[in-house]
């Protein structure tokens, strides 16, 4: 059997995806900007994305860009807002916890004099909101916060959030990194995230293609762009549009939209089914999720065993999971997110992180339960872990 629960990485396209890709790659490829009819007919796709992609936030098409990834599209919002508004303010909040996508370019701005203050999290990698209302200061020119935690699944609290901005610094810019959120949960600008005024997303999370993401920018904004020349996406992102991209991620976009309650049934599903499972027939595991979190995240620690080595055994048995963060993984030492929220190495290092999508089924479940539970049963007795 083949069982793949590491969709947190990367999802499979979905078929339409690729028919539609495979059209514009193969006859409507003309260049966006160009004026003759092949150019037209690739605008089109551009315009239609455009529209499907603002529609899906409660969004205008004018407040929405393409981006080559969730990475560009956080790296633009972190160093376009610190270029923008630096008389204003010299001070960036984020949490210990985000995405290397955040924390780097953090770094690099730590580096140029900017403060940049990191929120702690609990053991549940909850957010530490006492923290972040002390940090929250009239220096302060953006706050970024992620929307859903990438390892752990966590909901970070936007809605909250953005209350305390307004309460204590309305000039305050607030950006979130909607990489695993969007899909997963719930996302209007006009409701729960109403306030938020730059969020990041990424095309290949939702069953969309690879090399595309995208940027919301409340209108009005001043944010200095990142990549400059031939002044596509109104001025704000140079460069020919990946048209083939644009539109396969319009395609998942309008898929995973309309079948939106049907996903998460399917993702919950499968994820209460694993983790009950688990809980009934293995002890000394500690769940790193906690029980309000995003359906499609499930991390465990496995105490007496090793991550990495579960993983290659699992995959001998067609099970393709990870130990954390795809987009950190080939960087040494343990997760930053575990080691943040409290637990110790072991702990650490006995972790695995189950993503899940709609196509995964209760049947998969029962077999993903049965090697896992052998595997460790395994480990435990050779006392891997020393």
């Amino acid at each position: 059997m083949f069982v793949y629960l590491d969709n947190s990485a990367t999802t499979k396209p979905y078929n339409e995806t690729v028919e539609v890709m495979t059209k514009v790659l193969t006859e409507d490829f003309g260049n966006p900007s160009s004026l003759h009819t092949l150019g037209i007919a690739a605008e089109k796709y551009v315009r239609g994305a455009r529209k499907t992609f603002a529609q899906s936030l409660g969004a205008s098409e004018e407040e929405v860009y393409f981006t080559s990834c969730g990475t560009e599209s956080d790296n633009t919002a972190l160093m376009g807002v610190a270029q923008a508004r630096r008389r204003s303010g010299n001070k960036i909040i984020t949490t210990a916890v985000e995405h290397p996508a955040i924390l780097e370019p953090a770094k690099r701005l730590e580096s140029m004099g900017f403060e940049v203050e990191y929120i702690g999290v609990d053991k549940q990698c909850h957010l530490d909101m006492e923290q972040l209302k002390s940090a929250i200061t009239d220096d302060t020119v953006l706050i970024s916060v992620m929307a859903v935690n990438n390892e752990t699944g966590t909901i970070m609290p936007v809605e909250e959030i953005v209350k305390l901005r307004d309460s204590l610094n309305k000039n305050a810019l607030i950006h979130t990194d909607a990489v695993q959120a969007y899909g997963k949960i719930p996302m209007d600008l006009r409701g729960g995230f109403k306030g938020v005024d730059l969020l990041s997303v990424s095309g290949h999370k939702i069953h969309g293609p690879k090399g595309i993401g995208g940027l919301y920018i409340k209108k009005g904004l001043n944010v200095t762009p990142f990549i400059i020349g031939g002044g596509q996406e109104k001025h704000f992102r140079s460069g020919t549009e990946n048209t083939a991209g644009i539109a396969g991620f319009g395609k998942a976009i309008e898929i995973s939209n309309n079948n939106f309650e049907h996903r998460i049934k399917a993702m919950s599903e499968a994820k209460d089914f694993l983790a009950n499972g688990l809980k009934a027939e293995l002890k000394d595991i500690i769940f790193n999720t906690p029980e309000d979190s995003a359906v499609s995240v499930l991390n465990v620690s496995f105490m007496g065993t090793r991550g990495e080595v579960l993983l290659h055994t699992l995959e001998q048995d067609g099970i393709f999971i990870s130990t954390g963060s795809a987009c950190s993984s080939n960087k040494k030492g343990q997760s930053h997110v575990l080691g943040a929220m409290g637990l110790k190495p072991k702990e650490i290092e006995g972790a695995i992180r189950f993503s899940f999508s709609e196509f995964n089924t209760i049947e998969e479940m029962e077999y993903v339960l049965e090697k896992v539970k052998k595997a460790v049963t395994r480990f435990r007795k050779l006392g891997s872990f020393r």
